[in-house]
């Protein structure tokens, strides 16, 4: 939230990074062209719009980037920017709100899909895919979603990435997803163990 903007950007469908850039404009074109991933990026997105119109003016929610492929160091995705007007009687609180936890680490219908995950997970999530961020007191705040995590407890620690599964998804594409995800993490600590 800055000023009266609510701003939210749903991410899903993912492919990896290489280091020949003719490999990475056809895993882009995969990517957009993969019935799966945009069927989940579009569901996302139609969760991120009814999520934030919760909380915005009548009529102001609009997307001004639809599934434009966003890069990284490992991985890129498919993105959408979800933008609406804040309406008075709401405030950065009742927008976090409507916002957090995001549909892209709970699924949808969000309620049901959040006791769905608390009734078959054998451990809770904790930060994981929690919001990492900040309140100000100008009344704008910042958040992101810990989704691509490492929690470190003294001299031990552990590395969290997930991917989201929907109807089309095979065991085997989703963990590939989650080794992708992690890759940059990993990278990280291999480099700071030097």
């Amino acid at each position: 939230v800055t000023g009266d903007v609510v701003e939210t950007f749903p991410i899903a469908g993912t492919r990896k990074i290489t280091d020949d850039e003719t490999k990475n404009k056809q895993l882009e074109q995969e990517l957009l062209s993969d019935e799966k991933e945009i069927a989940e990026h579009t569901m996302l997105v139609d969760l991120g719009r009814n999520d934030v119109g919760r909380v915005c003016k009548y009529g102001s929610v609009r997307v001004p980037e639809l599934m434009q492929i966003k890069r990284f160091s490992h991985v890129q995705h498919i993105v959408t920017h979800v933008i609406g007007t804040l309406d008075e009687k709401q405030d950065m609180f009742s927008a976090f709100e409507a916002v957090f936890p995001a549909g892209t680490v709970t699924g949808a219908p969000k309620v049901r899909a959040m006791e769905i995950i608390n009734e078959l997970e054998p451990d809770v999530r904790g930060q994981y895919a929690g919001a990492v961020g900040y309140f100000s007191n100008n009344g704008c705040c910042d958040f992101a979603i810990a989704i691509r995590s490492i929690f470190f407890d003294g001299n031990e620690g552990f590395i969290q990435s997930g991917a989201g599964i929907v109807m089309d998804s095979t065991p085997q594409g989703e963990f590939k997803e989650t080794e992708h995800k992690a890759g940059a993490m990993i990278a990280s600590l291999m480099e700071a163990s030097k």
